[in-house]
């Protein structure tokens, strides 16, 4: 992945291992009123409540990619990772993206469960 694209995702930020790639997320302080929206049914903005959100996205959003791309959320952290990069990518780009529509993101944000 080009430096362009690097800067391009953050705040998230691309890790390379030997058998694939990681997108990941420190969460708290990004896009954090769009799960407080929902913070009465328990969301709280953490990893998990990412990964309920991505997994919209991708089912929505990007469905061929849905045999590439996976998920591994953590109370503070969000990873999705892939033995693909270019997959992974595709997803991280469209991913990011859609973090800059706020309306898309709600939208998408309302139909993921809590995990």
């Amino acid at each position: 992945m080009d430096a362009k694209t690097i800067e391009v995702l953050k705040p998230f930020f691309w890790v390379e291992y030997e058998t694939g790639v990681s997108l990941c997320l420190d969460v708290g302080g990004f896009k954090d009123e769009i799960f407080e929206a929902r913070a009465d049914e328990g969301f709280e903005g953490g990893g998990y409540d990412w990964g309920s959100l991505a997994k919209v996205f991708l089912e929505e959003q990007m469905p061929h990619l849905a045999d590439e791309v996976r998920f591994d959320p953590e109370a503070s952290m969000f990873t999705a990772y892939s033995s693909d990069s270019a997959a992974l990518e595709q997803f991280a780009l469209g991913f990011r993206a859609m973090c800059d529509d706020d309306q898309m993101m709600a939208d998408l944000f309302s139909r993921a469960e809590i995990d």
